[in-house]
């Protein structure tokens, strides 16, 4: 009898596989971190293998971990970090170069010349993007630039790209499928999110051929079975999207004006706008947030690049903390940052600044500055630029927003969720599940499957959360994002200086 959906969710630090049952409980999971590596200043990778054997090791855990069987399980819903690019043989099944991951900086300069040259328009009209190193596409473009023989295997058509989804489903099934979602598809900068079709302006833009692209399909669709040899078992990977859709999805945000945001290594911000794309001037991303069925929904998006990272950078790079956990403890050992911002730019800001040439920054310290002091402004940092992002979709979607629906590992810190309450001023929604990109994955392969009948069913599953109220008044707020934003404009364009 099958009692089980499997999410297996490979985000940008670790990989986890959560099995849930049919009303969304968690009833295993199972997290494996693998390690970053860092060529260069700016440079971001992963070895694909580790990112494979870490996946498919966290998924028989997660089964034999409670005694289930393979039979249990409905079907496999995959979520992903998006963007981070993999470039393989399509014959061996062996990746020609690390995966470039999404926080990489490499392309900075080849993106200036590209928005000097007049394509942001064409670029942003085509796929709702702006032109920046975060997408795929000019990472595979460096790839076959610089990786020996690359070019000439891809125009023979013996290279595969795929994000990190489609290499997923392309182990799992053994080779037999390459494939990916209309999500994933949206963030690569070679998909027109209009005609939803691999866009050949771009391709020749960018010089990739077409034959290295996946197959693009709705998001809950039965991409195919697993192989035997695999997981010892044919279990259908019916549910396929990028971790911030899939969170949205998760959230239950399937009414326009619904928004969310996942506290991960980064933050990202996600309001679904519909079944047609919503096109803005203002630093905001025009993406795909699933298909399902012949309708495809749309979303503005605000992409923070430091958010769970920033906390990773207190533990391991000033060794501050000793885990993520300490950051809430410390961070209460003093009633405010002392005047202390910090501006996490490690690698460049995202919306509404878009500039990877930004780079960290500590100001306003003083003697009486200590460490739980720059802990606090850390923290606060994340309520910052989620506010930013927020101002701008209010702006853009004429919508003042009543709540943010919050999820992603960071939200488990009530100080931090109680000070963004404060700088929004509306209360901040915890859902009691807070792995909900896991559980938007799993929710829609229990669609694909027939499990759930409908979206609306899906929705009377869905706890109502925890709720944390602002208790600052407004004056308060507009005097912190002006020190804010005052301490954001020092930090711009610092590495091209």
């Amino acid at each position: 009898m099958k009692k089980y959906i499997m999410a297996l969710d490979q985000g940008t630090t670790s990989s986890r596989a959560i099995l849930f049952d049919k009303k969304g409980n968690i009833v295993s999971m199972v997290q494996h971190e693998f390690p970053q590596i860092f060529p260069r200043e700016g440079w971001v990778e992963h070895d694909p293998m580790t990112i494979w054997s870490t996946q498919i090791s966290v998924a028989a855990e997660a089964v034999y971990k409670i005694g289930a069987k393979w039979s249990e399980i409905y079907g496999i819903g995959i979520t992903n970090q998006r963007e981070t690019t993999i470039v393989w043989n399509r014959n061996t099944g062996i990746p020609i170069y690390n995966a470039i991951v999404w926080q990489c900086r490499r392309t900075a300069d080849y993106c200036e010349k590209l928005i000097k040259s007049g394509y942001t328009q064409m670029v942003k009209g085509k796929t709702g993007l702006l032109i920046d190193p975060y997408f795929s596409a000019t990472k595979i473009k460096w790839i076959l630039d610089n990786v020996e023989g690359a070019r000439e295997m891809a125009e023979k058509g013996e290279l595969c790209f795929g994000t990190v989804d489609s290499w997923l489903i392309w182990n799992l099934t053994s080779g037999r499928v390459h494939a990916t979602d209309y999500s994933n598809a949206s963030r690569t900068m070679l998909f027109n999110i209009k005609t939803l079709s691999w866009d050949n302006d771009l391709l020749k833009l960018f010089d990739i051929p077409k034959s290295m692209l996946p197959e693009v399909h709705p998001s809950s669709y039965i991409y195919g079975y697993t192989d035997k040899v695999v997981l010892g078992a044919e279990l259908p990977i019916g549910g396929v999207a990028g971790d911030q859709q899939a969170a949205l999805f998760g959230q239950g945000c399937f009414d326009v004006g619904d928004l969310k945001n996942t506290y991960g290594t980064g933050a990202f911000l996600l309001m679904n706008t519909g079944d047609k794309p919503h096109f803005t001037e203002d630093g905001l991303l025009t993406t795909i947030a699933w298909g399902i069925d012949n309708t495809v929904t749309y979303a503005n998006e605000g992409s923070i690049f430091s958010c769970g990272a920033a906390i990773q950078w207190l533990r391991d790079g000033l060794k501050l903390i000793e885990s993520a956990q300490d950051s809430e403890y410390y961070a209460k050992k003093v009633p405010d940052s002392g005047g202390v911002i910090v501006v996490p730019a490690f690698q460049g800001l995202g919306a509404p600044w878009w500039d990877p040439y930004a780079r960290g920054l500590i100001i306003g310290l003083t003697r009486a500055t200590s460490k739980y002091h720059i802990i606090r402004a850390t923290l606060e940092s994340l309520t910052y630029q989620t506010a930013d992002v927020i101002s701008l979709m209010e702006k853009t979607a004429k919508i003042k927003i009543k709540n943010l629906k919050v999820d992603g590992g960071a939200s488990s810190n009530n100080l931090l969720l109680e000070m963004q309450a404060n700088i929004l001023g509306v209360d901040i929604i915890r859902p009691d599940c807070i792995e909900t990109t896991a559980l938007g994955a799993a929710y829609m392969c229990a669609l694909a499957l027939g499990v759930y009948g409908s979206v609306e069913e899906i929705k009377k599953e869905m706890s109502k959360g925890q709720v944390f109220s602002p208790t600052e008044n407004q004056e308060w707020r507009e005097t912190k994002m002006r020190v804010w934003r005052k301490a954001v404009e020092r930090s711009l364009l610092w590495k091209e200086d």
